[in-house]
């Protein structure tokens, strides 16, 4: 059977169960035409580009797909139906990526760089600031008389 690639986006005041039920209801509809659907992965709340029927952010999700030709027109016949999807693209490929999506690994880089910018600033917060010299009390100067 044909592999695919499916991204789709949900408006932006949908909340996560209703990504998940969205997914779980398009995963239905390609196995119960005979495909399966190996990966499942939700990308999150991201901001678009620019904007797509008056949203500014939207929730990402990906599929990867297993199916005949038919079950994906099927799936896409109810993506275009639903309110609640903004867009969505299948992309044919030659064969299905293992471990998880560049999206992922990018999201799970900048988790680690958030976490390493956090313990820098612990440190240096208690360390005090650096190159900064403690002076004791300022003395009054004296003018001198004229």
């Amino acid at each position: 059977m044909p592999l695919y690639e499916h991204v789709f986006l949900v408006r932006q005041d949908a909340t996560a169960q209703q990504v998940e039920d969205l997914t779980a209801q398009y995963k239905g509809v390609i196995e119960s035409n005979g495909g399966q659907i190996p990966k499942v992965e939700y990308w999150g709340v991201k901001t678009l580009q620019f904007r797509i029927k008056k949203n500014r952010k939207a929730h990402f999700g990906f599929l990867n797909i297993d199916a005949p030709p038919a079950a994906v027109t099927e799936m896409e016949r109810q993506m275009r139906i639903n309110e609640e999807i903004l867009r969505f693209m299948t992309i044919r490929v030659d064969a299905l990526e293992e471990g998880p999506s560049i999206m992922l690994q990018k999201r799970d880089r900048d988790e680690r760089r958030e976490e390493r910018r956090g313990d820098r600033r612990r440190e240096r917060d208690r360390d005090g600031p650096e190159g900064i010299e403690e002076v004791g009390p300022l003395e009054p100067v004296e003018e001198a008389a004229p």
